[in-house]
């Protein structure tokens, strides 16, 4: 039998959707996947040596908030900051592993991790900003991998 194939397209760059793509990536590696992560758009921030994801509730009407507030109040200068607070603080006292540990055991498995090249170019992000072990390709690149894959994710 041939090895399972997971392939992953991370679109996102905040720090809740930062999860999804590296948890999925990572236990597929643990359970035998041959993984890769193709990442696009704003999911190119994941892949930066120096991290500074945020989260918002903006537009996320399923984010459970610890007090009821009004959209406008959560627009307000400074919300950003105060959420993204909160929910580090959250994740850390429930034994949430960190972005960066969790991106560094997806690399320690081997889980391929591919910059977007159009992307990168777009937005005249300099490959020094991203950590070692990346790899550039277009959707060309990923297609050759996920058109075998045997599970495809868009996150």
């Amino acid at each position: 039998m041939s090895e399972k194939k997971l392939a992953i397209i991370a679109t996102k760059g905040s720090l809740d959707w930062a999860y999804p793509p590296f948890i999925l990536a990572s236990t597929a590696a643990a359970l035998g996947y041959q993984v890769q992560v193709f990442f696009t758009f704003y999911g190119l921030q994941l892949l930066k040596k120096k991290l500074d994801l945020q989260v918002t509730s903006l537009g996320n009407t399923g984010m459970p908030m610890p007090v009821s507030m009004p959209v406008l109040m959560q627009a307000l200068p400074g919300m950003q900051s105060m959420m993204t607070m909160m929910m580090k603080r959250k994740m850390k006292a429930k034994g949430v592993v960190g972005i960066e540990e969790l991106r560094g055991l997806c690399l320690e498995a081997e889980v391929k991790m591919i910059a977007c090249q159009m992307t990168v170019d777009l937005f005249d992000m300099p490959p020094k900003d991203f950590i070692d072990g990346v790899e550039y390709g277009g959707a060309a690149t990923f297609f050759e991998f996920a058109g075998e894959s045997d599970i495809c994710l868009f996150v």
